[in-house]
C-alpha cells in the first residue's frame, strides 16, 4: 500500500496470481497496473477493445481478454483461462460495473434496471463462481467486489445501480462466512466520489436529468462529504493492495467506504 499516494511499499504479493474484472481503464487499470508495480501476475477482462490494446502496449506481460461478465459461459471461459496462464489464483477482484441510467424509477425501462444488475451484481457471481475452486488452492487467497456509496446509502434517480451495489455487499459478507473455513477472505470497497471521466458522466447526467448546471451538482455533491476532495483511482487500488496482501489475512466480510465521509449520495 502507498504511504504516501504513488510511493509503494512491499506489500509482499510478488509473484501473487491476480484476475481484476473491468482492467483495462479507470479504477480496474490502476488495480492492474497496482498490483504488476509489486511484482504480482495479473489477468484482466475488458469490453474496451481499444482499452485492452493500449494496456497491452504499456503491459504485455498481462493476460488481457475481452469478456462480458454478466455472460455466465463467457465468464466462466475468461477465468479458465486466466487461471492456466497465471497458474494459479491468489486474488480476485470484481471491478466490472455499469452506471445504468439516472431516471425517476417510474420512467426506467426494465431492460435498464435488468443490464445493470446483470453486470454489477450478476457478474461478480459469475466470476467468483468460476474462481473459488482456484482460490481454494491458493495460501493466500482474497476476494474484493467493488460495490459503492451507494450501496450503503441509496442513490435517488439511480434505483438499478444503488440495489445492485446493495447486493454486492451481501453477496460478499454471505461469501466471508462461507468461504473463510477454506482460508478465502471477502471484502467490499465502497467508493465515494471518484476523480475520472465516469463520475464526470454520473454527475453531468443529474444536470440534465435535473436541470441544473454541472457546477450546481459538483457543489450540492461536496456539500455531504466532510473531505471535500474526489477520491483517486490510485486510493482504491491501495485499498485493494492491502485486502488482498498478507498483511489484510484477518480482514473479512467487510464493507469498507473509501469516500471521505460522505453522508449522503443524490
Amino acid at each position: 500500500m502507498a504511504t504516501v499516494e504513488g510511493a509503494a511499499m512491499d506489500m509482499q504479493l510478488k509473484g501473487a496470481r491476480v484476475i481484476v474484472t473491468a482492467g483495462a481503464g479507470g479504477i480496474g487499470r490502476e488495480i492492474a497496473m497496482a498490483f504488476r508495480e509489486e511484482g504480482a501476475r495479473v489477468a484482466v477482462c475488458d469490453l474496451d477493445p481499444t482499452a485492452l490494446e493500449e494496456l497491452s502496449s504499456e503491459a504485455p506481460e498481462i493476460f488481457a481478454e475481452i469478456c462480458d461478465v454478466a455472460e455466465t459461459a463467457a465468464a466462466a471461459g475468461f477465468v479458465a483461462r486466466a487461471v492456466a496462464h497465471l497458474g494459479g489464483l491468489d486474488a480476485l477482484v470484481n471491478n466490472a460495473g455499469i452506471a445504468g441510467p439516472t431516471a425517476p424509477v417510474e420512467e426506467i425501462d426494465p431492460h435498464d434496471w435488468a443490464r445493470t444488475l446483470e453486470v454489477c451484481l450478476t457478474g461478480q457471481f459469475n466470476i467468483t463462481r468460476a474462481a473459488v475452486p482456484a482460490l481454494r488452492a491458493s495460501r493466500n487467497g482474497s476476494i474484493t467486489n467493488m460495490s459503492s456509496a451507494a450501496g450503503r446509502l441509496g442513490f435517488a434517480r439511480r434505483a438499478p445501480y444503488a440495489a445492485a451495489k446493495w447486493g454486492v455487499v451481501g453477496f460478499t459478507k454471505s461469501l466471508a462466512l462461507e468461504l473463510g473455513p477454506d482460508g478465502i477472505r471477502a471484502n467490499a470497497i465502497l467508493p465515494g466520489l471518484v476523480a475520472g471521466d465516469r463520475q464526470r458522466r454520473v454527475m453531468e447526467a443529474r444536470a440534465q436529468a435535473r436541470g441544473m448546471g454541472l457546477a450546481e451538482i459538483e457543489a450540492e455533491a461536496f456539500a455531504h462529504v466532510s473531505i471535500k476532495d474526489y477520491v483517486t483511482a490510485r486510493q482504491i487500488a491501495d485499498q485493494v493492495l492491502f485486502l488482498a496482501s498478507p498483511r489484510g489475512r484477518t480482514i473479512s466480510g467487510q464493507a469498507i467506504a473509501v469516500d471521505g465521509d460522505l453522508g449522503m449520495l443524490g
